[in-house]
């Protein structure tokens, strides 16, 4: 079975894809290997494939959806293994 590709764009500060990069750049990866891998993950696992916590300001309510939007941050604690991305590169 042939597999298709299809193109997304997405619009993102250019000082965090710079940084992006360089991150990807020492892992040995592509922009959008990096992001393929990132979907598949996500395929996998359900979900996001990493915590999100919100600020605790933010807890003091119940948010509407989206209310939180660019105000989370990743879990000081999560720690990806390597070795669950390779299967992708």
């Amino acid at each position: 079975m042939a597999t298709t590709s299809t193109n997304i764009n997405i619009r993102i500060d250019s000082d965090v894809k710079n940084k992006a990069q360089n991150v990807f750049s020492a892992l040995g990866l592509d922009m959008t290997s990096a992001i393929n891998i990132f979907l598949r993950q996500t395929i996998r696992q359900n979900g996001i494939p990493f915590n999100l916590v919100a600020d605790k300001q933010q807890i003091k309510k119940a948010p509407k959806f989206g209310s939180l939007k660019g105000k989370m941050r990743m879990a000081d604690d999560w720690d990806a293994p390597l070795a669950d991305f390779e299967e992708y590169m």
